[in-house]
This record gives structure tokens, C-alpha cells and sequence, in this order.
């Protein structure tokens, strides 16, 4: 039988904060949140991985840094806080979301610069459907198709708090955990040779970005 889900501690938190996310009481108010509360983290002074406590406080995000926030106001909603790793080949990056569900499909939590790779409405009936989702739009600078695998998801209510929620340094401990879960692969064998790379019209939309790198 499935773990049952422990109840959020809300001592966690500090009144400021809880004063942000206890209004989130729906996964489109969250994302409301990720997209027009928080800007992109452009990681000017160096990589980062910034827990809750410091993306409200900085007020900008990337993928895995808002999928924290997200995942943190599901948990305090009484909803499992789940996050997903969409991983690509190459040299391309990978795409962290945080996962929900409503009446049995699923939906998807997502902070992206780029237009192609934020919410999913809850209507995948499985985890596959869900990051096939982003497989079309999943490319890289040449336009080349890079998503190959998802990972199962990653139960944060397992993982201390202290490493993710109110981590006053960068939450590095939390990377290797996505990378050692099992992921399933997307693209069967022999598929990729009918690829197709997107051509110059749809790499001119993919480069639109919402917030220009300073």
C-alpha cells in the first residue's frame, strides 16, 4: 500500500512565507504564481539550485527552483509534492517539473524563459503521456528533438525539509537524487532516424524568451 502522505509543517515556514503560498490552494493558482510572481533566474553570479525560502525571497526561479515552490504548495494543501525529470541527450539542459493529479490524469507544475515548456492541464492519463507532452518543443539551439526519458517521480515528503524548503545555501543534494531515479525511455529503438529537425520558422518561435538574459 501507498505511504500516506504526512501532514505539511507549517512551523517551516515563516509567516511571510506562509502568507504566499496558503492562497495557492489550486494547482493554476500556483502556477499563476511561478509565472507572473516570479522571474527567470538568469544565475548571473554562478550555478544555483535555490530552496523555497530563498526563491520567495530573491522573487526568480528556474525550472528545479520553482518546482520546489510548486511542490511545497501542493504539500501544504494536502497534495503529495511530486517532482518529475524530463531528461535530454547531448549537451542540451534537463527540464524539472513538479506533477499533480485530478481525477486520475495528470498535470504539470512548470517555471521555463522559454514558451514551450510550462503548465500541462491534468489530462494525461499517465506519466508518459505527460512528458510526451514537451517531446515536439524539447529542442536544442540547432533545432534538433533532445527529450529522451522521464524519470519516475521524486516524493519530496520523504526528503528533510531542511534540504529543500528552508535550505539557506544552494539544495545541490537534491540534483543527484533526480538523476538516480529509474527513467524510462521515450524514444523507441530505431526512431530516431525519422526525426525531423524544426525548421527555421519554429526555431525562430522557440528562441522567444519572456525575460531577456541581462
Amino acid at each position: 500500500m501507498p505511504r500516506p502522505l504526512p501532514p505539511f509543517d507549517r512551523t517551516l515556514l515563516i509567516p511571510g512565507e506562509l502568507a504566499r503560498l496558503r492562497p495557492l490552494s489550486t494547482p493554476a493558482k500556483i502556477q499563476d504564481f511561478l509565472t507572473d510572481r516570479l522571474s527567470c533566474n538568469h544565475e548571473l553570479a554562478g550555478d544555483t539550485c535555490l530552496s523555497v525560502r530563498a526563491v520567495l525571497r530573491e522573487k526568480h526561479a528556474h525550472c528545479i527552483e520553482a518546482a520546489f515552490v510548486g511542490a511545497c504548495a501542493l504539500w501544504l494543501h494536502g497534495e503529495p509534492p511530486l517532482l518529475l525529470d524530463l531528461h535530454a541527450e547531448g549537451h542540451d539542459y534537463d527540464h524539472v517539473i513538479a506533477v499533480f493529479r485530478r481525477n486520475g490524469c495528470w498535470g504539470a507544475l512548470s517555471k521555463s524563459n522559454h514558451l514551450w515548456y510550462r503548465w500541462r492541464d491534468p489530462v494525461y492519463r499517465s506519466l508518459r503521456e505527460l512528458a510526451m507532452s514537451y517531446f515536439h518543443e524539447y529542442v536544442d539551439g540547432c533545432g534538433d528533438k533532445t527529450l529522451r526519458s522521464y524519470s519516475q517521480p521524486l516524493d519530496l515528503s520523504r526528503i528533510d525539509p531542511a534540504l529543500w524548503i528552508t535550505n539557506a545555501g544552494n539544495c545541490w543534494e537534491i540534483v543527484p537524487l533526480l538523476d538516480r531515479l529509474r527513467h524510462t525511455r521515450l524514444l523507441p529503438a530505431g526512431q530516431r532516424r525519422w526525426l525531423r529537425r524544426r525548421d527555421r520558422f519554429e526555431r525562430k518561435g522557440n528562441a522567444l524568451v519572456e525575460y531577456p538574459e541581462p
